[in-house]
């Protein structure tokens, strides 16, 4: 009862944008999408109370690793799994911890409801930062409402940007569930959306830092023609394939790859 009670008394930290799911029956939901078996490392990333990590806990798995950055949440959590052996408490940031270091050749799926203030970094980190294909299979992860349907966006949508593109040269991406605000403690003023990604082979030669470069001038100016955005890149535009007289959002995620791996 005492741990509960620590747990349960536990309040979130703003700085660290920690909003926790308290509605069980999502937490259900989530977890059933969540495929396992006794090769796959699953990587809990911001693990919190543990509500989730308690569903993922009884699935089949080699390691369950638990990376949490706040040092009370990691202790409470460190005591309430210290006899499973399985399952590994990380004391770190996920934005700055190397999970190169984990070296297998096992099934790797990242899980996560990520604070929102960072989410979007995160999953750069994760796209841009390893050899391609990565050392995960799957990323089944939260944000914030807006930025899922950026992520998701098309070209010729006013929410399409930069990360749709880095994140559609990579992975299929599908949406999974809707997490409204009221599932949320503290409630935050939006609501969330659960994305599943799935790394593609399509782009694996392609350099990923001439892509966002391309994309940041592309981007930084949107409203402006491409032959003036990219005016650096204007002696490949036909070589490509493009209309020099289009805008950022008008470029497909296709363009955009022939147009970096061009350069």
């Amino acid at each position: 009862m005492k741990q509960q009670l620590s747990i349960s008394n536990f309040y979130a930290k703003k700085s660290l944008g920690q909003n926790f799911i308290h509605d069980n029956n999502f937490i259900l939901k989530l977890s059933s999408l969540i495929q396992s078996d006794t090769s796959t490392n699953i990587f809990e990333v911001g693990p919190g109370k543990g509500a989730l990590t308690e569903q993922l806990s009884k699935k089949k798995f080699k390691n369950l690793y638990l990376i949490e950055k706040d040092n009370q949440l990691f202790n409470l959590l460190n005591d309430r799994f210290i006899n499973q052996k399985n399952i590994i408490l990380i004391n770190d940031d996920a934005l700055k911890y190397k999970y190169e270091k984990i070296n297998n050749q096992n099934n790797s799926v990242i899980v996560g409801n990520l604070p929102f203030n960072i989410s979007s970094q995160l999953l750069i980190n994760w796209i841009m930062n390893y050899e391609w294909p990565p050392f995960y299979d799957k990323m089944i992860l939260m944000f914030q409402k807006e930025v899922a349907d950026r992520i998701m966006a098309s070209h010729n949508q006013k929410s399409y940007s930069r990360i749709s593109v880095i994140t559609q040269a990579r992975c299929s991406v599908k949406k999974l569930l809707d997490a409204p605000s009221d599932i949320f403690f503290p409630k935050p003023k939006v609501d969330g959306t659960v994305l599943e990604f799935t790394p593609i082979h399509k782009n694996a030669t392609l350099n990923i830092f001439s892509l966002q470069k391309v994309l940041k001038k592309s981007f930084e100016y949107r409203r402006k023609k491409i032959k003036t955005s990219l005016k650096d890149y204007s002696n490949l535009f036909e070589e490509c394939n493009i209309d020099s007289n289009l805008r950022a959002e008008n470029l497909s995620v296709d363009d955009y790859c022939r147009l970096a791996s061009a350069i």
